[in-house]
């Protein structure tokens, strides 16, 4: 009978290849984010950023995307495509820097992703990106970009270093020093250095403590996180100074709330859930997450879910690990 209906099937030119399997319902928030994430996916494996209807690839966004399917622990599939796509040569290069050029934030992000998914940061991309990082760090225990463009290092570059090098044998003393000097009077971190006036930042902050934690300084960390709680808003939401809230910031805060100020955690994971687009939007846009309260914007929709599922996840940057449940993961409806 099987060789009946394949002579049958190729006679009349049906194809016999398994459809592939539904995605798994999901009634979790961040789960259901993560699927929704990983179905925006170029070729299931990148995000791209468009300049005048012309495509450049977007490794920051991609690497965002991989941080958000392991605090969810789910897309392992998808998130398995993206740290390939990371590793091709010329993708690697054409973000961290290459001859003359070379980015402290890029290659601390990189390192971390690499670390996240079990990769060898020693050859990645044919780029050994530890040390390539290590050799930005500077006598005062900055990490800076070597570049003719200037030095657009910041609070999340040095951060990110932080928590990279922490998984790897542990971050210089001077470097964590640095860091945690740069507070400011008010118990919050800014996210530039060596301004005139010290501003706290909320996304800055989130990310510094997470890495002070992370590599031993508590003290300076709680008050970074004393400081973000005073700028949690009635509803929940977190933001640019006296801007609205929005998602992305909010998720960061949510991230590093987590666990230590966990009633201002649990406001802020109702903000973003109140962002998300559930069973009442249209079926292709159900889990993803609106950067703000004015509605979902496919340009900014996708950086919005990334970091808002790091809130929502409860995950933190130094716990994260790869290895999830392989689907992307749809909302469950009716």
């Amino acid at each position: 009978m099987r060789r009946l209906i394949f002579a049958v099937a190729m006679l009349c030119g049906i194809s016999l290849v398994a459809a592939p399997a539904a995605a798994a319902a999901t009634h979790n928030k961040a789960d259901a984010a993560a699927g929704w994430l990983a179905r925006q996916l170029t070729d299931g494996e990148r995000f791209e950023a468009d300049f005048g209807g012309q495509k450049f690839p977007d490794q920051g966004l991609t690497i965002d995307t991989i941080f958000a399917f392991a605090a969810a622990g789910v897309s392992d599939t998808n998130a398995g495509k993206a740290i390939a796509w990371l590793a091709k040569p010329e993708i690697t290069t054409g973000y961290v820097g290459s001859g003359t050029e070379a980015y402290a934030g890029a290659h601390a992000k990189l390192l971390l992703a690499a670390q996240v998914r079990g990769k060898d940061p020693a050859a990645f991309g044919g780029v050994d990106l530890k040390a390539g990082l290590l050799s930005l760090l500077t006598p005062s225990g900055r990490f800076s970009d070597r570049s003719e463009y200037g030095d657009y290092s910041n609070a999340l570059t040095q951060s990110l270093a932080l928590l990279a090098l922490d998984r790897t044998g542990g971050a210089p003393a001077p470097a964590v020093a640095f860091l945690a000097d740069t507070q400011c009077p008010d118990g919050g971190f800014p996210l530039n250095f060596g301004e005139a006036t010290c501003t706290s930042d909320v996304d800055a902050t989130a990310t510094v403590v997470q890495a002070l934690r992370a590599t031993g300084d508590p003290v300076n960390a709680g008050e970074g996180t004393a400081w973000l709680v005073t700028k949690q808003h009635p509803n929940g939401g977190f933001g640019f100074g006296t801007a609205a809230p929005n998602a992305n910031s909010t998720g960061l805060a949510a991230q590093a709330l987590a666990g230590h100020r966990p009633a201002a955690a649990v406001k802020a994971r109702e903000f973003l859930r109140s962002l998300q687009i559930g069973c009442a939007g249209a079926e292709t846009d159900r889990g993803a997450i609106a950067y703000d309260a004015t509605g979902l914007n496919p340009s900014t929709a996708p950086r919005a879910t990334a970091q808002a599922i790091l809130g929502l996840a409860r995950v933190p940057l130094s716990d994260l690990h790869g290895g999830g449940r392989p689907q992307a993961p749809v909302l469950a409806c009716p």
